[in-house]
């Protein structure tokens, strides 16, 4: 399945735990919790601090309440309607059709395997890319 929601990058958590012992009330705690998406994978902070990411993650699952206080999204991509229209003005450009994921590669010195998955800025850059090297 193709997926094209925007995943979360960051989410942070307000988290209320209650400690219990024979259904006594014995504590509370409450931790902000917050996991990052990165390159290198998922990285955790507890209360602003490094944390491992299983004790961030128990802390979470043990939870009595857990409030979403921030949300960041990574940038949607364009989508299969937006790709179609940059193919065809790298088309009128002159661009032959089987350089196309090579030149927006060159626009964006990165790989690039789809212009669907491109996000706006990135298919901007390519545009800006096209209009700079193929002016009419």
């Amino acid at each position: 399945m193709n997926d094209t929601k925007p995943r979360a990058t960051i989410r942070t958590w307000e988290v209320h735990t209650v400690y219990r012992e024979c259904s006594v009330v014995t504590g509370t705690a409450t931790h902000t919790v917050t996991l990052t998406r990165t390159a290198a994978g998922i990285e955790a902070t507890v209360d602003s601090e490094a944390a491992e990411l299983g004790a961030a993650l128990r802390i979470l699952h043990s939870a009595d309440s857990l409030t979403l206080i921030s949300e960041t999204l990574e940038a949607a991509p364009i989508g299969k309607a937006r790709a179609a229209k940059l193919h065809r003005l790298m088309a009128r450009a002159g661009v032959p059709s089987g350089e196309h994921y090579a030149f927006a590669a060159a626009a964006l010195d990165a790989p690039v395997y789809s212009l669907a998955l491109l996000t706006e800025p990135d298919a901007r850059a390519v545009w800006k890319f096209l209009q700079q090297t193929h002016a009419a």
